[in-house]
């Protein structure tokens, strides 16, 4: 059986991919003092090799607070560009596109250099540490021209199109649930107020890349389990902000560090038998009914190449969305379009899930 599907393109924007495979976003935990190193290039340039059509970088630091591992990459001065410049040059000799995630761990830092800061000051059990609230004037002064400088960064060092991480319970995807924000102000309240940082933060990055750089968006949609959380019905109205504003692609997701032991941490989902992959299906049908105008990237437990050849076939996703399969097996896109149609060879083990805790990325099983 030939991919079709998989292996034809498709844009996001103005940005023309060749497949509709997506290195999702993973933490690295390679760069040199905010830096990608040449050893973050490499596994890169191994992903571009193997063939994947667009890579999502692990998340991206818009403030010297908010790495998201002891070894992650930041944009937030201008010193950052040059660097960056290089490890996208390097990806696009491999005909792949290249997005920078740019993020804010939030109270979810474990960097007890700085303060943990939130849209409230919830107690994060994973460190227990109590963030401190951001005021109005801090959100519209620091918060959002931090990820909108950082972008104009992304945008100058080459980078294809941007993404922002709002999910999984750092900083943006924090303001958008209510179990952590309980502010009065215009940021939080109604779900439109709780949206309204995306909202502020996308057009003034308008304002700076202009209309036909790409700006994308890993949205939190559900929080699963976690008790006063944001429900999917709640993540659908989001959602249609979303669409609303003119985010140019949307990769849905849920699920966070405070869920820890459940089968809501998610991205780290175990999957156990074939029945329990593509858990993120049921989510992103629900989505696309609403008839949004943009690209969607399905995640979440996707080992077969035959079912998401038919995903795509069918419509239900846009873009199928890898992260620990491609850890396993960098040259996976390659394998499938040789003809090797077995499943991915990700036991979804998490052990790469672990390796960024005291090292680097890697998986034990290659």
């Amino acid at each position: 059986m030939e991919l079709k599907y998989l292996f034809s393109p498709h844009k996001i924007g103005n940005v023309l991919i060749k497949n509709r495979f997506v290195r999702s976003a993973t933490a690295e935990n390679m760069a040199e003092e905010g830096h990608p190193s040449d050893q973050l290039i490499n596994l890169y340039i191994e992903l571009a090799q193997g063939g994947v059509g667009l890579i999502i970088t692990g998340g991206i630091a818009v403030d010297p607070s908010s790495t998201f591992t002891k070894k992650g990459t930041s944009l937030h001065n201008d010193a950052f560009i040059s660097s960056h410049r290089k490890l996208v040059d390097s990806i696009h000799n491999y005909d792949t596109k290249i997005a920078a995630q740019l993020g804010h761990t939030g109270r979810q830092s474990s960097n007890k250099r700085y303060e943990a800061v939130a849209p409230s000051s919830i107690l994060y059990p994973q460190t227990g540490r109590v963030p401190r609230a951001l005021s109005t004037e801090e959100i519209t002064k620091i918060i959002i021209p931090s990820f909108v400088e950082s972008g104009r960064r992304a945008y100058e060092s080459g980078y294809d199109m941007i993404q922002l991480h709002a999910a999984h319970g750092y900083l943006l995807g924090s303001f958008l649930t209510p179990y952590t924000n309980h502010r009065t102000d215009k940021f939080g309240g109604n779900i439109f107020n709780r949206t309204r940082i995306l909202i502020d933060i996308f057009n003034s990055l308008r304002d700076e890349v202009g209309k036909e750089f790409p700006i994308t968006i890993k949205l939190q949609t559900q929080d699963g389990d976690l008790s006063g959380g944001l429900t999917l019905d709640e993540g659908l109205e989001i959602t249609k902000i979303v669409y609303q504003t003119g985010f140019d692609a949307i990769e849905p997701s849920g699920g966070g560090g405070d869920l820890i032991g459940t089968d809501w941490l998610l991205p780290s989902v175990v999957i156990k038998s074939p029945e329990e992959e593509n858990y993120f299906l049921p989510t992103i049908k629900e989505i696309r009914a609403l008839k949004g105008n943009c690209p969607l990237l399905l995640m979440g437990g996707i080992r077969n190449p035959l079912i998401a050849e038919r995903f795509i076939q069918e419509g239900t996703t846009d873009f199928i969305s890898l992260s620990r399969p491609l850890v396993c097996e960098p040259d996976l896109v390659n394998r499938w379009k040789s003809g090797d149609h077995s499943p991915a060879l990700c036991e979804s083990c998490n052990s790469c899930y672990y390796s960024i805790i005291g090292g680097i990325l890697e998986c034990i099983l290659n």
